[in-house]
């Protein structure tokens, strides 16, 4: 994101977004720690360092991740309701998937997903390696694949190698039984800092394989709210139903205008990451502006903000959203992956049972945003189953009406989390 610097102060706030990993064979946190039931398979597994050091980004990788972002959304995106996903997350882990997709199976998968299997695995891996770090900020990204134990199924140990080699992911084997239910939620709820309480309700008796993602951002706002800046307002919703917020003002000064929308971007702490809001003209639905969007329309407007004062106002809001991506992704192009006779999941690895297909993908998402910052949660599963008008100088952009945010990774113009807000009483 091409942007202009401008010095500011401090706010503090966080966001994590996380996947269901098992990175460890011990989970601690509020409770206490208990002893995980999985067998680490690592010992025989060794991630090779030289691939994670050869892997490179080629002109036109972030374009493909942003455009599946805005694709991802757009089918995600429900009337009325407040959504937020995390399309990194997605990609990690539909990417992690991939690797073990062979035939149509794979080509529908790289498709919607936007490059092959092999240009997401150099990709991804040198994304997690070029994180920018600070004190004042920490980006983490981790993976995992939780494998039955049960002697029906058989992983093809080069697909294992190859996630460990460009992941860095970690490989556990387990009964899928409740006590794995528990190590995985509880695994979540630690790891997103209570935001994400569970992923999993239940684990299928025909399920062979999860593949997870953990994202975690934590940063400090870098410009102060305080207690002058937080305001009674009203937050106007589409049906016209006016609710009592909390307005919190500012100003910024990077002012964004599309043919129909107009924004701004605030910024974390030295300006890696941003906070942009979105909010459609008022004959625009969100809904019209959502279906407008392109990847390319959006890292057009994130590239040439207009320098220049922006009177600012951001709601307190809270909203969460649960997700079952199965009819999204089929809708996106995804089909055989989740049809029981189609599926060519044989780099994965193979079932007595019956062929290897994807059975659910759960994304749950959770996001407060208030005067300290923002604090955010996202999780994901993969299961695959066997069985077959103001002055020229100065803006105004009053978030007083539903409008799309997002939490942009700046150097990228990456979307990490996206959202709209249609509604913000509980």
């Amino acid at each position: 994101m091409k942007i202009r610097k401008h010095s500011a102060g401090l706010c503090f706030g966080t966001a994590v977004l996380a996947g269901v990993i098992l990175s460890g064979t011990v989970l601690e946190g509020c409770g206490g720690s208990r002893t995980m039931q999985s067998a680490d398979l690592m010992t025989d597994i060794s991630a090779d360092s030289t691939v994670a050091g050869n892997a490179s980004v080629k002109e036109g990788d972030s374009e493909a991740a942003t455009d599946f972002a805005i694709r991802l959304f757009q089918q995600c995106e429900a009337e009325g309701e407040n959504i937020l996903i995390s399309p990194v997350s997605v990609l990690y882990a539909l990417s992690m998937t991939a690797n073990g997709a062979k035939g149509d199976t794979q080509e529908q998968m790289e498709e919607v997903l936007g490059l092959s299997a092999e240009e997401w695995n150099q990709y991804l891996c040198a994304y997690r390696d070029m994180l920018p770090s600070d004190e004042t900020y920490q980006v983490n990204i981790a993976n995992s694949i939780w494998l039955t134990d049960d002697e029906r199924f058989t992983v093809n140990q080069d697909f294992l190698q190859t996630n460990a080699n460009y992941y860095e992911a970690g490989i556990y084997q387990t009964a899928f039984d409740e006590g794995t239910i528990k190590d995985i939620n509880k695994w979540v709820r630690v790891n997103t800092d209570g935001m994400i309480k569970e992923i999993l309700d239940e684990i299928p008796e025909d399920a062979v394989m999860h593949l997870v993602n953990a994202l975690s951002f934590e940063a400090e706002w870098q410009t102060v709210y305080d207690k002058s800046q937080i305001r009674d307002g009203a937050f106007i919703a589409e049906d016209g139903t006016v609710e009592s917020v909390q307005m919190m003002y500012s100003e910024e000064y990077d002012y964004l205008e599309s043919e129909n929308a107009t924004g701004f971007v605030k910024y974390y702490e030295d300006r890696s990451y941003a906070f942009v809001a979105l909010l459609p003209d008022e004959s625009v639905t969100v809904e019209e502006y959502v279906e407008s969007l392109t990847g390319d329309s959006l890292r057009e407007m994130l590239n040439h903000p207009e320098s220049v004062t922006v009177e600012a106002a951001i709601p307190k809001f809270e909203s969460e959203s649960s997700l079952e991506m199965s009819d999204i992704l089929v809708q996106m192009g995804m089909e055989d992956a989740f049809d029981e006779e189609k599926a060519d999941f044989s780099g994965l690895g193979i079932s007595t049972k019956g062929n290897i297909f994807i059975n659910r993908v759960i994304h749950k998402t959770s996001i407060t945003v208030d005067a300290k910052g923002t604090k955010a949660g996202a999780a994901t599963a993969v299961e695959t189953v066997d069985g077959v008008e103001v002055e020229a100088d100065v803006r105004t952009v009053y978030l007083d009406r539903p409008f799309v945010y997002m939490i942009v990774d700046c150097e990228k113009d990456i979307p990490i989390f996206i959202g709209t807000i249609m509604h913000v009483a509980k």
